[in-house]
C-alpha cells in the first residue's frame, strides 16, 4: 500500500512568520495538532505541535501573538514520499517516534499528513500486527530489551 492511499490530504500549513496564536487558531478550528511550516513555494521548512506551542512559547512565557512559528518548530522534519510504501513510512515513523509524519512530493512540497488515526483507520489493509508493532515503537522507541 502507498501512503498517498493512507495518508490524509486535507492539510493545512503556514509560514514560519506566523505567529503562534494564529497557528493554535488554526489547529484549533481544523481540529490537528500539528501544522506543517513552510516557505513561500510550499516546501517544508519545518513543523509545529500543540506540544511544542505549550512548551517552548507559554511555559516560558512568550508573547504568542508576536512570537513566529519559526521561534518554537522543530527543523530538520523527518518526512516521507506519497509513492512511498507504508512499510517505509510506518518504520520511519516507529524508528523517530514521530506520531504525524508530513507527506511531500518530489519537490520537497507538503501534500499530506499521515497520522497514528489513519493508520488505526487502514488496519485491515496493513495489518493488525504491523499497525500495533508500528505504534509500540512510536510509544515505547527502540529500547533494549533487559537482559535477564
Amino acid at each position: 500500500m502507498k501512503v498517498k492511499e493512507c495518508m490524509c490530504n486535507d492539510v493545512c500549513c503556514v509560514k514560519p512568520d506566523t505567529h503562534l496564536n494564529q497557528v493554535a487558531k488554526l489547529m484549533s478550528e481544523h481540529h490537528v495538532g500539528c501544522i506543517p511550516v513552510c516557505d513561500d513555494n510550499h516546501c517544508i521548512c519545518g513543523i509545529v505541535t500543540d506540544r511544542d506551542i505549550l512548551l517552548r512559547a507559554v511555559a516560558c512565557e512568550k508573547d504568542t501573538k508576536n512570537c513566529p512559528v519559526s521561534d518554537v518548530m522543530t527543523c530538520n522534519v523527518c518526512t516521507c514520499q506519497e509513492d512511498d510504501e507504508m512499510t517505509n513510512a510506518q518504520s520511519k515513523m516507529s524508528q523517530n517516534q514521530i506520531r504525524r509524519l508530513p507527506v511531500c512530493d518530489k519537490n520537497n512540497k507538503v501534500v499530506g499528513i499521515l497520522t497514528l488515526g489513519d493508520l488505526a483507520q487502514n488496519e485491515r489493509n496493513l495489518g493488525v500486527q504491523e499497525v500495533c508493532h508500528t505504534i509500540e515503537g512510536i510509544c515505547n522507541g527502540n529500547q533494549p530489551q533487559n537482559a535477564e
